[in-house]
């Protein structure tokens, strides 16, 4: 929120910003902005300045402006016409692009000026909003008041290497945080996603979230609150944004836009997706890539159809990491609940219901011994059948991808393993059975 304050002339700094205010304006604050605004009620005039924190650039300052003209000055007003660009000046190392525009909003009319400061890779903008002259000289007097804080200078070369820096994998506690897949694909432990990358190509596979999860009868309104929640934070300076949700049967999720990355300062192009499966299993994947030419190339080009997304879908496929048996001590469990309602074919009424409950448990102990018991609960309702099986052993790793059980039901058993994450935990899968860890 804005807190605003009655300003004195005195000098002022904000971030790498150092101003004299407009004396008499109000100064509205936030973490990222500071605004000076002064209006005139009984003749409608007012002027906004808007002077912002600095944020990761380019070496190239007209990218810069460009980029900030359209993910500042386009989200703010509707502009008729491309900027009328102003002499480039330059003081302390930075290099200043301005230039301005008609703007309509709200019914009202004025002009635009927008003011882009770079250096070291850093760049600083404000934004002046006007519907009359009575307050140039004070503008004036403001931007000429301004001082930038002198940068280090980054070294001359590539600003967008093609290739990605190596991403280091977590460390929580496991043996195995990296996945090489044969084609080429690595995968890594994050914080908030698993990372997997090959070459400049990068797909975030973004973990269970209660608030991008949650159901929404509106597929489009879903979509942005999960790209707001998971995405937007992460990036700058978007354009040629488009939201293109599809129906169907398990309904399409896919947004695309080309941003900056706060991180690195690196352009990109990024397409949000998720298939939500009947199930309730799909997960929200975020695809980076140099342009959008180079995520076509490599992935697949947008379709109107459900069907057919199997080239983004199977990336859910690569949240997994092999097992060690030192990674297994505790126990592990997986239940299940399901019911059939059966109807009389006659009379349309409910005949009976039918319901199936099971609890599945391993408990892993010292030296590799485990104790292995199951709890079924089965039949109709009013005539349920309880059955436990009970048995003990050693288990011993084939490699890290196979498990083997010494006496499962009376005899050996083996099964494929390996662990896919989600936030600060892990989920071990036997067969396709999910086993959650008994904290």
């Amino acid at each position: 929120m804005f807190s605003p304050v009655i300003l004195l002339a005195q000098s002022l700094t904000f971030d790498l910003t150092t101003c004299t205010p407009p004396k008499g304006w109000v100064k509205q604050t936030t973490q990222n902005a500071i605004q000076f605004t002064k209006n005139d009620d009984a003749k409608g005039t007012y002027c906004l300045i808007t002077l912002y924190k600095a944020i990761p650039g380019t070496l190239n300052s007209k990218e810069n402006f460009d980029l900030a003209w359209t993910s500042l000055v386009k989200q703010m007003v509707t502009v008729s016409a491309a900027p009328d660009m102003q002499p480039i000046s330059t003081e302390n190392g930075w290099e200043v692009q301005s230039g301005f525009a008609p703007f309509e909003s709200e019914g009202t009319k004025g002009v635009v000026l927008l003011l882009t400061g770079s250096s070291a890779q850093k760049m600083v903008n404000i934004i002046i909003l006007t519907n009359t002259d009575v307050y140039q000289q004070t503008m004036s007097d403001f931007l000429e008041s301004i001082s930038l804080k002198k940068q280090t200078e980054v070294p001359t070369g590539k600003t967008n290497p093609v290739t990605n820096p190596v991403t280091v994998a977590k460390s929580d506690g496991f043996a195995f945080n990296t996945t090489n897949f044969d084609n080429g694909w690595t995968a890594t432990v994050q914080d908030d996603w698993v990372q997997v990358s090959k070459a400049n190509l990068k797909v975030l596979i973004h973990y269970p979230n209660k608030r991008a999860d949650a159901y929404n009868s509106v597929l489009m309104d879903g979509l942005k609150n999960a790209w707001n929640i998971l995405v937007s934070t992460r990036y700058m300076n978007a354009s040629n944004m488009e939201f293109k949700p599809v129906s169907g049967w398990q309904s399409i999720e896919f947004a695309e836009a080309d941003m900056t990355e706060k991180a690195s300062g690196k352009k990109v192009h990024v397409v949000f997706f998720k298939m939500n499966y009947s199930n309730g299993s799909g997960r929200y994947m975020e695809f980076i890539t140099p342009d959008k030419k180079a995520f076509e190339a490599n992935f697949m080009t947008y379709r109107q159809e459900s069907y057919g997304w199997e080239p983004l879908e199977k990336f859910q496929t690569y949240n997994k990491f092999a097992v060690a048996a030192s990674d297994l001590k505790g126990k592990w469990t997986n239940d299940f609940s399901g019911a059939i309602q059966y109807v009389n074919a006659s009379t349309g009424f409910d005949s009976h219901m039918d319901t199936h409950t099971s609890v599945e448990n391993f408990t892993i102990g010292n030296n590799n011994t485990y104790n292995w018991d199951l709890a079924v609960a089965s039949g109709p309702v009013g005539n349920i059948k309880f059955q436990t099986r009970k048995s003990a052993g050693k288990l011993s790793m084939t490699g890290n991808w196979k498990i083997n059980f010494s006496d499962i039901e009376g005899r050996a058993r083996s099964y494929d393993v390996y662990f896919s994450c989600i936030k600060g935990l892990r989920i071990l899968w036997l067969d396709g059975r999910a086993f959650a860890k008994v904290q």
